[in-house]
């Protein structure tokens, strides 16, 4: 599996972005959490994941992922057979400084459409 960073790229996405220029504006704040319950004698753990912003920061995420869902990955030349495109979202940088590392990216990939080895799909399809 290729990894492949949409920011030589981003142009593709966003005609008037910069190279390198930030895709998020506003503020934003991505972190995970350990979690952990009893009930009747038994622990369950679970993780999540939780996204908090600001009015613009959540705008400009929510224009980040439509612009990696309407992403033709088959007309980028750049992009190798078998990648997916992606983008990284960097604490103090993109995000908070208390946020963690993010990489927001296609499912499909390149070419065959195929989706990763560990993905599982959902249970209840609709």
């Amino acid at each position: 599996m290729y990894n492949f960073i949409l920011l030589k790229p981003l142009s593709l996405l966003n005609k008037t972005m910069k190279l390198f220029e930030s895709a998020i504006t506003g503020h934003l704040d991505i972190f995970a959490t350990q979690n952990e319950d009893e009930f009747e004698g038994k622990k369950e753990h679970w993780s999540e994941i939780s996204i908090h912003g600001d009015p613009e920061g959540l705008r400009s995420l929510a224009n980040l992922l439509l612009k990696l869902a309407d992403l033709d990955q088959e007309s980028i030349a750049d992009l190798p057979a078998g990648a997916k495109g992606h983008y990284h979202l960097r604490r103090n940088i993109e995000l908070s400084h208390s946020s963690d590392a993010v990489i927001v990216g296609r499912l499909d990939a390149k070419g065959t459409g195929a989706f990763y080895s560990r993905y599982i799909p959902k249970d209840r399809q609709d």
